[in-house]
């Protein structure tokens, strides 16, 4: 007669199926403490998976308009600077038309207008990092000033009634740069060169072509009579007062961008957060319970091991008398 175990196979199995289960459980709670998150598929996160999901592209969705508006502040803030300097020719070209006008002496006038130009022309004609032209609307392939000197804007002897037209130097389209900071909301950061040019170059030209165009030499060099004191009082000193009106006004609409674009991004910054929190309380993994798990986990499975090769070398014999 054979002396058999005491466990029956439908035990065995049942203690090899609690093998399973706490080997699966050890192994959640080691990836859970490697990686810090509850799971990596969706099954792990049950009915909080649309939710995680939702959370997650409002996240990312928040992301991408705060890294647009950042970089359109980055632009407004360049437009700050160059909008600041030609505010600053103009009122340099106004002061120094009223000072010509006061001493009745435009000596250097003419010179000091060349590099006034120059310097108005090279920030018309800016670029940003890529190459595109800043000022040209939507035309960013090509500079939107085409003037290259004073001289191009007054052509030798023009009467004045047959001057070109300033806008006829300007090539940058209408279209404005605007940006999206928000679901439904955006801003408009683009300026464009005729905006912020025409009045400044009007001036220019004026200047120039009483002073030069109209005689072939720079007969504004010196002392000046009354007739050409007049001339600058009354066709030019009004057109660069004009000019420094306008880039002034044209400086605080692109401030008040500025200033809307610094809110965006503190909007966009509050959203992201709240959003990545959601994500982070679905996904990630409570450390100090994850590590808690593990070592239950690692006992547990221990204790069925130890109790399975019990019953599996358990027989009658264990329960027969030693006598």
């Amino acid at each position: 007669m054979s002396v058999d175990r005491v466990a029956t196979n439908s035990q065995a199995n049942y203690m090899l199926t609690q093998i399973g289960k706490a080997n699966t459980n050890l192994q959640q709670s080691e990836t859970q403490v490697a990686s810090g998150k509850v799971s990596s598929t969706y099954a792990g996160y049950g009915d909080k998976t649309a939710a995680l999901e939702g959370a997650r592209a409002a996240a990312q969705k928040s992301q991408g308009y705060q890294d647009n508006t950042n970089l359109a502040v980055t632009q407004t803030d360049l437009q700050d600077t160059q909008l600041t300097t030609l505010a600053g020719l103009a009122s340099q070209l106004k002061t120094a038309l009223t000072s010509a006008v006061g001493n009745a002496d435009g000596t250097n006038l003419l010179n000091s207008a060349s590099g006034i130009f120059q310097q108005a022309a090279s920030i018309l004609n800016s670029t940003d990092a890529n190459g595109n032209y800043i000022y040209g609307g939507s035309v960013t392939d090509r500079p939107p000033f085409t003037a290259t000197q004073l001289s191009d804007l007054a052509p030798a002897a023009s009467p004045p009634a047959t001057l070109p037209a300033i806008s006829s130097f300007f090539q940058n389209d209408t279209n404005k740069k605007v940006v999206q900071v928000g679901d439904g909301q955006t801003e408009t950061v683009g300026v464009l060169a005729s905006d912020i040019g025409t009045s400044l170059m009007t001036s220019l030209q004026s200047l120039y072509n009483i002073a030069v165009a109209q005689t072939g030499t720079d007969t504004y060099n010196g002392s000046l009579t009354s007739g050409q004191t007049d001339n600058l009082s009354t066709q030019v000193l009004p057109t660069a007062t004009t000019a420094a009106t306008d880039l002034n006004s044209a400086m605080a609409l692109n401030g008040d961008t500025y200033n809307s674009l610094k809110a965006s991004v503190s909007g966009q910054q509050t959203i992201n957060t709240m959003y990545s929190g959601f994500v982070s309380d679905i996904e990630d993994m409570d450390m100090a319970k994850a590590l808690t798990n593990l070592s239950s986990n690692q006992t547990a499975l221990q204790a069925v091991l130890t109790v399975t090769s019990k019953l599996n070398n358990l027989s009658l014999l264990n329960f027969l008398p030693t006598q």
